[in-house]
């Protein structure tokens, strides 16, 4: 089997969220910004995606974006585009509207404010081999039960999403890591208003189409989204 190669694939990055429960730590500029051990948050993210061959690089902005632009404008160790949005679109609405930069089938999307770290080529070959319309990576909880929770079948496939609540009677549920892989027509297909969720309005709706698969990976998930979880990533990290 062809592998997929981590060079082919355009990765987005979802950097328009307001952080509100942030500012009472980070008030002055834009969370994925905000500094874990001397280093911005989003640039930790970025050297790994582009350690691991990425280089076209999406970066879905909104809310503050113009500091987001300008400290990503002239680096050259990727390519980096913008999608800018005049107001906040929600995670779905960002991709959808960014769709236009997407070249790549699949493409990739991350959260720019959380971190796993995995192994992309692993990803990438995972979700060929499931011919599946989107991909996600999923982990343990880990005690934790403010993501998205999400039940497997034997086979990978996802049956159940359910955002920030838990999955009763469950076997085999994890948590949603924040990272996917898509079919690159899949956001044409969303007929939502923005601004609009893909963790409340898309998710739980695709994976009812029986298509959608969970890459389980052994790691944690790091995210700085509340000032305790952004302490505590400056020793997770």
């Amino acid at each position: 089997m062809q592998q997929d190669k981590p060079g082919d694939v355009d990765a987005v990055i979802l950097a328009g969220g307001l952080g509100t429960r942030l500012k009472s730590v980070v008030s002055d500029r834009h969370k994925v910004l905000a500094t874990v051990q001397g280093k911005p948050f989003l640039d930790i993210i970025v050297a790994d995606l582009v350690g691991q061959g990425f280089g076209r690089i999406v970066l879905c902005v909104s809310h503050l974006r113009e500091q987001v632009v300008a400290h990503f404008a002239r680096r050259s160790e990727a390519e980096f585009l913008f999608s800018e949005e005049e107001t906040p679109l929600g995670t779905g609405g960002a991709i959808r509207h960014g769709a236009r930069l997407i070249r790549s089938d699949p493409f990739l999307v991350l959260n720019g404010d959380s971190l796993c770290r995995i192994e992309y080529a692993r990803f990438l070959t995972f979700h060929r081999k499931t011919g599946s319309a989107m991909s996600m990576v999923v982990a343990s909880a880990r005690g934790r039960a403010d993501g998205g929770t999400v039940e497997l079948a034997p086979d990978g496939r996802i049956t159940r999403f359910r955002e920030k609540s838990p999955i009763k009677n469950a076997s085999r549920t994890f948590t949603n890591a924040g990272i996917y892989l898509m079919r690159r027509d899949l956001p044409a297909s969303w007929r939502n208003t923005d601004p609009f969720s893909l963790e409340h309005d898309i998710f739980p709706e695709l994976v009812s189409g029986k298509n959608c698969y969970g890459f389980v990976v052994d790691a944690e998930v790091v995210d700085i989204g509340t000032p305790e979880r952004y302490v505590a990533a400056q020793s997770k990290l």
